[in-house]
């Protein structure tokens, strides 16, 4: 079953189950992949969908951060339930630590030592990691990373 249609058996079952935030969260999926699949003038592939759905979850964490800023504990709670919804449907994400050794095994392989080849070492890491972690998480913890190095 691909995801699509799991998002439409999930909507079925929340519908007869009464939840109705995680319904009104795939309703919501639903159409943004309509759009998707308009914009892109034919069917939605599975990496299609896949986008679309890292796209919607991070439009959730930069909205919880917005919200935690502005001290709205109450749309926090709305959003962060939302994006644990979206990621039942994405890859499993790679840790903090599991990020950690992938740069450090880049840094290693490409041979960098200064903070300013910072373009070199994402340009190389992210294809590996694409889907699988945040990518302002993945420069964060490279940048600390490349710091540490200098030291």
């Amino acid at each position: 079953m691909n995801l699509e249609e799991r998002l439409f058996e999930d909507m079925k079952s929340a519908m007869k189950a009464g939840q109705k935030a995680e319904l009104a969260t795939i309703r919501l999926l639903r159409a943004q992949l309509k759009d998707a699949r308009i914009s892109k003038g034919a069917d939605l592939t599975e990496e299609d969908v896949e986008v679309a759905l890292q796209q919607a979850a991070k439009r959730r964490r930069e909205a919880i951060e917005l919200y935690l800023k502005g001290n709205r504990q109450d749309l926090v709670d709305k959003e962060q339930n939302e994006l644990e919804i979206i990621n039942k449907y994405l890859p499993r994400q790679l840790s903090e630590d599991e990020i950690k050794q992938l740069i450090a095994g880049m840094i290693n392989k490409l041979g960098i030592s200064d903070e300013k080849e910072i373009g070199k070492l994402m340009g190389s890491l992210m294809p590996q990691i694409k889907g699988k972690a945040d990518g302002k998480m993945v420069q964060q913890l490279a940048r600390t990373a490349l710091a540490n190095l200098s030291q």
